[in-house]
Formats: C-alpha cells, structure tokens, sequence
C-alpha cells in the first residue's frame, strides 16, 4: 500500500473511475468527496450528484465546464490495474476518515465529551470495501445447516417446555428481553437461567445495575443449595461445602455490580478487562436491567425512554454480535400491564422500539397468590426464531429457594415433577394394579347381596356387645 495518497494519486483514482464505471460503483459505499484534496473536491462532489441523480457517470468535458478540473483518459486499463484502485482506494479513505475522527475526537475531548470519540474512531477503523458475497444458498445446504447449529447457537435454557418453543433454546448473538412488572420477579429468571448455563459447563457474567453483589450471589446460593437465605445464614459452613462441590462441575461465573446510567462501553471495557486478567471465556452475558442503562451513541435525555431504549436495545445487540455470547436482560413493564393477565407489545415501558430491536422478548406473568402456590408463567412476546408468539409456559418456582424449574419436564429426560403436598405425594405412590395372573382389567359387575339381606325390606343387624347397652334398652321396654 502507499504511505503518501497525494494529489496526482487523488488525481489518478478520479480519472480510473470516469474510465470505467464500474470501479465507482464497487467503492460506492465508501465514496465521501471530503477525502479529496481541497483542489479536486469539487469535482469529485460532480460525479457523486451526477451518478446519484442520473444514475450514470458525468464526462469530462462536463466537470472542466462546471469546475475547472481538467481530468485526462487513462487508456489501456486492464483487470490488474482496478484490483491495484481497489486495494488503494480503501486504504486511502479509512486513513483520511482516521484523520478526520482525530481531529473531531480533539475538539469534543476539550469539551468534555468522552463518549462519542470511541465510536468516531472505530467506525473510521472499520471502513472496508463489501468483499464478503454472502452464503451461496443452493451450494452446500449441509454445511449451511450445520454452520447455523454448530456455530450459532441453540443453547438450552434448562426449561425443556421454553427450548421447544424456541426450536431448541437460545442463540449466541442474539437480543433476549425478559419483561416483567415491579417485584415480578425479573431479575429471578435471570439468575436462575444463568444458573442452568454454569450446569451446563457455559461460563459467564452476571451484571447487576439494581441489586448489590453480595445479595445477587445470596440468591444464586439459595438457588444452587435448595436452602433459604434463612438457613444458609444458620449455616453458613454447609453453604460452602455445597457451593463448592457444584463449582467443581460448573462453569465460571462472576458477579459484577455498576452503577446506574452506566452505558455499554462500561459493560464492553469490564468484560475486556475481565477476560485479560483471568484468561477465562465467557458464554454468556446478563445485565440487570436494560432501562438502567444509557446509551453511547446518542445524547438522549433519561426521560425520552423510546429513544434512549432504542439506542441502547441497538448497542446491547451489536455487544452480542460483536462478542458471540448468549445475552439475556430485563425490561419494565408499564403501569397499564398491572391487571392484564395478557401482555402485548404496548405494555412495554418505552414502547416499542426495544422489541423492535429484540430477538426474543417474554412477558413475566405471576402474583403473590401464583408464588405463594409455587407458579410462574413466561408469556412469548416476540421470536424470530420460532412460531411461538402468544405461547405460554408455566414454571415451578419454589418460594424458600427461589429456584425456578420446569413443571412439564420434557418425556425421557428423566425430570420428576415436584410434589406439592403430602396428598399429592400419597396420590402419586398410590396405584391400582389388577390381579396377579390376570393381564386384562376385570370387567365391572354389580355387588350381590350377602344371603341374609333383602333387597326390597332391607333390616338392620346388629350384635351388642356390651353388656351396659343391654341393660339401658332393657329399662326402655319397660317404661
């Protein structure tokens, strides 16, 4: 690549680009006249209009007669000499957009304005030529299939009846919104998913804007040892033992607390830092909770929640992609979710700009009469994924431990349903089983009466025992 892009090279891309078209459109997409020399701006900006309004490149003679740039014919081109202009002509944009973003990123540093520099810089960095021609859909459709499978994702959630709504799970640099009303138990189901990963052997990072990380790892324990807070503080000592015994089988999992009104080059730079310092990987990524959080790119005010949540649901799923982990958050609900047992999408706080952007969103329905009888509903929102919209699953959730599990278990993977009382304990273990020798149920028959009983006057028997009952009916017959 050349070091020095000066004005005969600025000269020479303009006119290798009047000679044959095509080169201009191929470098379209990163064409920005304000990258030439202040003398061959003009007419640079002339074949940008020109092409945009009439589709087709202007002549030379046009952009002499409209600016005073005399560009010369560069004949006798052929194929090695427009791949030399493609290689060139990308190195030469990304430098002078670098260039510019430098200068930019200077006056807003002195204005006190840190957080549009990073995105300034890196979009510059990025600037590249479209070279990637996508999947060939007919060519390889086994190898398509299991690219998707294999490398993508579907990550079980630990809850057989949420995988089968959702084709198998979660997927890696996917967006999924758990949404839910005040004390509905959002930040719940976060951990206990993040629960069934570290099982599955995925590691990953809890990040709470809410709660402290002394009471977020609390929970996980009660979880984790099917003990309550209660008496994991009577016995601090079994809780370890326990803990650690299942850390052994478990993947890494790391507890981190930020403030509110953190945006996600915080959640971007701790995870990096997270990652240098301890060399560990990390599967997936749950912030406690997206309306907490602000965004990079965009100076919103916090009470714009639409546009703030539409920035920030845009960043949170750009962090996935760009990090391929499972990514799991919470919304609010709004105040008229509070008596519907049904949600849709206008019972998101911030509306709907956030499922726009989302790949999974799930509604939390429960009460306190739900919880006290150990039940929990997840409603499907929206899935790109699946046909599951309108779908619903209700879960097992136990009130001392706040461990949610799934009540319908899937057949064959061995999952027993918890008992909720000593009735239905008895009602499981009793059976009826016919005769032995018999393999057919018998058929039914009316009972006979014993010899000494008349259908039609029916008496009553009875034999007296006891010889005090004889000597009080005796007085009765003779008064």
């Amino acid at each position: 690549m050349l070091k020095d892009y000066g004005l005969d090279v600025q000269r020479l891309f303009l006119e290798m680009m009047l000679e044959d078209a095509t080169s201009y459109v191929r470098v379209q997409n990163i064409y920005n006249p304000q990258n030439f020399d202040r003398s061959l701006r003009p007419a640079a900006e002339v074949i940008k209009e020109h092409s945009d309004k009439h589709k087709t490149m202007p002549d030379r003679m046009q952009i002499s007669a409209t600016t005073g740039v005399k560009l010369a014919p560069v004949p006798d081109l052929n194929e090695g000499h427009f791949d030399w202009f493609m290689g060139e002509f990308e190195a030469f944009t990304r430098r002078q957009e670098l260039e510019r973003a430098i200068l930019k990123s200077a006056d807003l540093l002195e204005k006190g304005e840190f957080e549009p520099v990073e995105k300034l810089i890196k979009d510059a960095v990025q600037i590249s030529l479209t070279k990637d021609m996508g999947t060939d859909y007919f060519a390889d459709p086994k190898a398509r299939i299991e690219k998707y499978f294999n490398s993508g994702g579907q990550v079980s959630t630990g809850w057989p009846q949420l995988d089968r709504l959702l084709y198998g799970g979660f997927s890696r640099g996917e967006l999924n919104i758990f949404a839910g009303g005040s004390g509905s138990g959002k930040s719940l189901v976060m951990m206990n998913i993040a629960l069934n990963w570290l099982q599955q052997g995925l590691s990953g990072v809890y990040i709470t804007l809410e709660l402290s990380e002394e009471l977020t790892s609390l929970r996980t324990d009660a979880m984790l040892t099917n003990m309550s807070t209660k008496d994991i503080r009577k016995d601090i000592d079994t809780t370890e033992l326990k803990v650690k015994l299942v850390a052994k089988k478990s993947g890494n999992y790391q507890v981190k607390g930020l403030p509110a009104q953190s945006n996600i080059n915080d959640i971007r730079a701790y995870l990096k830092e997270y990652q240098i310092q301890t060399g560990k990987k990390v599967d997936f990524v749950m912030i406690d909770y997206l309306d907490l959080l602000m965004p990079v790119s965009a100076k919103v005010s916090p009470n714009d929640l639409f546009v703030k949540d539409k920035y920030v649901s845009e960043e949170l799923r750009n962090l996935a992609k760009e990090l391929a982990v499972l990514m799991v958050t919470a919304s609010q609900l709004n105040r008229s979710a509070v008596e519907e047992i049904e949600f849709d999408h206008s019972h998101i706080s911030g509306g709907i700009s956030k499922i726009n952007t989302a790949d999974n969103v799930f509604g939390i329905f429960t009460s306190r009469a739900m919880k006290e009888r150990g039940k929990y509903q997840i409603q499907c929102m929206k899935s790109r994924s699946s046909t599951g919209v309108g779908q619903k699953i209700d879960l097992e959730y136990n009130i001392e431990t706040m461990r949610i599990t799934d009540e319908g278990g899937d057949e064959g993977t061995g999952y027993n349903k918890p008992q909720s009382s000593i009735m239905d304990s008895i009602k499981a273990r009793s059976q009826v089983k016919p005769a032995e020798g018999d393999a057919s149920t018998p058929p039914w028959e009316r009972a006979k009466p014993r010899e000494d009983f008349d259908l039609e006057t029916p008496k009553v028997t009875a034999d007296v025992q006891s010889a005090k009952l004889k000597q009080l009916l005796g007085q009765i017959k003779q008064s």
